[in-house]
């Protein structure tokens, strides 16, 4: 996909990992943010991301194509028990934990541009969740920071009034679009169970939550 800020039928596509038809069909309904320049459909990119995150937040984002390997983006030494009241502190915990990781090369970048990203728009989903993320290319692969919070966050901009108390950080590479966009979706869909949730809250440390993420935790 270019960087252009106005974007083709066949670069959303690509963007979203769905049909050109597909793309055809929702902005013919209004179902997307489209505008007609002559007889052709052109999108804006920042309006797409936000139409993206808009989905996220009501859990309706596109079908998703494959599955996520949860041990290839998460391990226990990334999973956090934050003990912070506010959103910024608990994002730069976690943007610390994460810049450990070897597929990120730059810790200030990260943190930057994690604050920023929130600053922007809020990533809490509701059901007391918020996916913080970002796409850079000091970002080798895509890899995630876990954060099960001891107290309500009581600043998250939230859809439904409950604290955050779970935060999922994802990092990709720019070029990641698809996967950066499946794993979102992955994420967003997994945790609406509400015994999850509950398990990963009271989860006694990082390698119980790492069992019950990737589906092998045995009480």
């Amino acid at each position: 996909m270019i960087e252009d800020d106005i974007l083709t039928i066949e670069e959303v596509a690509k963007y979203l990992r769905v049909s050109e038809r597909t793309v055809y069909d929702w902005s013919q309904k209004g179902e997307i943010p489209a505008g007609k320049i002559g007889t052709v459909w052109r999108f804006k990119k920042s309006e797409i991301e936000k139409w993206v995150n808009n989905r996220l937040s009501i859990g309706t984002l596109i079908p998703q194509i494959g599955t996520v390997q949860i041990e290839a983006v998460i391990s226990p030494d990334r999973i956090l028990f934050l003990d912070y009241s506010t959103k910024r502190d608990a994002l730069l915990a976690l943007a610390d934990n994460l810049a450990k990781a070897p597929q990120v090369k730059n810790r200030d970048e990260l943190a930057s541009e994690i604050i920023k990203r929130e600053d922007l728009m809020s990533t809490a989903i509701g059901k007391g969740i918020a996916i913080p993320h970002v796409r850079l290319s000091s970002i080798t692969d895509l890899v995630i920071s876990v954060g099960i919070s001891k107290k309500d966050i009581i600043d998250f901009q939230v859809l439904d009034d409950e604290p955050v108390r779970l935060l999922f950080m994802i990092a990709a590479a720019y070029n990641q679009h698809a996967y950066y966009l499946q794993t979102l979706s992955f994420f967003s869909a997994r945790l609406k169970n509400r015994a999850l949730r509950d398990a990963l809250l009271n989860a006694e440390n990082a390698r119980d939550v790492y069992k019950l993420l990737s589906g092998t935790y045995t009480s």
